[in-house]
């Protein structure tokens, strides 16, 4: 299983209209193929950052739908970033 997961910072008054425009990529991520689940979420803390979490049953699914990364446009409302893609050997369920 892979897990990609961590955030995007962008300007506080740019958030909504950045995840807004996020919509139909995350729309297509849960429709892809291997996709386990899909989202991008505003920080309850942070006005300006913005939460990733992905969850991919392999390699190969995520690298087959990760596309050349953000449009122009979101790459210049973006302030900084971390995320990265984490390769999980065993998980447990715990609900």
């Amino acid at each position: 299983m892979i897990v990609v997961a961590g955030w995007v910072r962008v300007a506080a008054d740019h958030r909504d209209a950045y995840l807004e425009s996020c919509r139909a990529v995350v729309e297509a991520g849960r429709a892809a193929p291997g996709c386990i689940d899909f989202s991008l979420s505003p920080d309850l803390l942070d006005p300006g950052r913005i939460n990733v979490f992905e969850q991919w049953e392999s390699t190969d699914a995520v690298e087959r739908f990760r596309g050349s990364g953000p449009s122009d446009d979101q790459q210049t409302i973006m302030v900084e970033a971390h995320v990265v893609q984490h390769e999980i050997a065993t998980s447990t369920i715990l609900t």
